[in-house]
């Protein structure tokens, strides 16, 4: 029998001990890289290494902002369109007067319009025109045309007063794609067309549309475009002049995650609106820290470094023995609300896409969790203690 109670008080302790593992995620600050200014890099070979560590506080936090959004003028895009004109291409139709002589120009008439009854520019670039027959007009604009007209015209009339004008432009599209409420094809016309206004013509962003990443398309290459900057911010340097073959995508925004987890009321996953998301508005949105559970030092932001637009600082590149260190991986900033004045340091920060907000358990609440864990198995070990000095004092 004393073999027996020795055996059980071996179990036990060993569950104690095992129970020194506390159950649940914790965010724990040791052996990671805590950036202070001046400070050296640590050179440790685990993956803490590669996590800096950043305090947000009323000095530090302006410091976490990414280049700010302003107001800026276009000058490029102003000097675009200043000498914009539009070049003829196959499709169009054109619109041909000649005054004086009503048999040269075919009338509109009460029935057909100009684009029915003008000049179709054919696939090989030109136009038919009686008397000089045929004219390539394809990359022209109307006002060459004109001139080439008259000039060939003055064989038979004298000093002709030539007009052309386009009745339809059919053969230069831009395409709006993506989270648009009406996408489609916008003509490119002899009013220049730039991002904004065909946007605007297609009726606008649709509510799930990520205003920060629309992308352009130009001969292949990708530009990315902030609607937010262009349209919120009022920064002219996002606006583009549209060219034939353009394609504008507009994505949905699905990638403005932000994840919020840890000691919160209400754990979830959050979507950044096109007006942004701060740290204290995360918090906000899932209902607070729980105030029984949560370690109020404790609240953390855990972002990958290929999202951060700050600069990451990376562990030096020496280790002593002439190798290369792993460049780190994420960077963590902790904010300490114990005072919860504290909190307007958190409208400042501005979450990233795919950020995590991690708040910590106070130590009480990690040690209750750990008593919690052990208490069934203390109860059946009493329970079996008693059966077994019961057995004893029978015998």
């Amino acid at each position: 029998m004393n073999i027996t109670k020795k055996h059980l008080s071996l179990l036990l302790t060993s569950v104690l001990l095992s129970g020194c593992t506390l159950p649940g995620s914790h965010l724990s600050l040791s052996g990671k890289h805590i950036v202070e200014p001046n400070s050296e890099q640590s050179s440790d070979e685990d993956i803490s290494s590669r996590v800096n560590v950043y305090q947000l506080s009323a000095n530090t936090v302006s410091s976490f902002k990414g280049s700010p959004v302003s107001s800026r003028s276009n000058p490029n895009l102003d000097k675009q369109v200043a000498q914009y004109q539009y070049y003829i291409g196959p499709g169009d139709i054109l619109n041909i007067t000649i005054w004086d002589h009503p048999e040269l120009t075919i009338p509109a008439g009460s029935y057909r319009s100009s684009s029915e009854s003008g000049n179709w520019v054919h696939a090989d670039g030109s136009i038919f025109y009686p008397y000089i027959g045929t004219v390539h007009v394809q990359g022209k604009t109307v006002t060459e045309i004109r001139d080439e007209i008259a000039k060939r015209l003055a064989k038979y009339i004298e000093s002709p007063q030539v007009d052309v004008n386009v009745a339809a432009f059919r053969s230069q599209k831009a395409y709006i794609t993506g989270e648009i409420n009406q996408p489609g094809q916008q003509a490119i016309s002899n009013v220049p067309l730039t991002i904004l206004d065909a946007i605007n013509r297609s009726g606008g962003l649709s509510a799930d549309a990520d205003w920060r990443n629309i992308t352009l398309t130009r001969n292949g290459k990708e530009e990315s475009i902030s609607l937010y900057a262009l349209m919120q911010r009022g920064d002219l340097t996002q606006n583009r002049l549209l060219q034939n073959g353009d394609i504008i995508h507009v994505p949905r925004n699905d990638a403005q995650k932000v994840f919020v987890m840890g000691e919160v009321n209400d754990p979830k996953l959050l979507k950044i609106d096109r007006s942004g998301m701060s740290l204290t508005e995360a918090l906000s949105n899932v209902g607070g820290i729980n105030q029984l559970d949560a370690d109020a030092t404790g609240v953390f932001v855990i972002r990958s470094i290929k999202n951060d637009p700050v600069q990451a600082t990376s562990p030096k590149s020496d280790d002593g023995a002439g190798q290369q260190e792993q460049p780190p991986i994420a960077n963590i900033y902790q904010l300490d609300i114990k005072d919860a004045t504290a909190l307007v340091i958190g409208t400042e920060f501005q979450m990233q896409p795919y950020d995590i907000v991690y708040v910590t358990a106070a130590p009480i609440t990690r040690w209750n969790r750990v008593i919690m864990k052990l208490l069934p198995t203390i109860t059946g070990f009493n329970n079996l203690s008693e059966g077994l000095n019961y057995y004893t004092d029978l015998k």
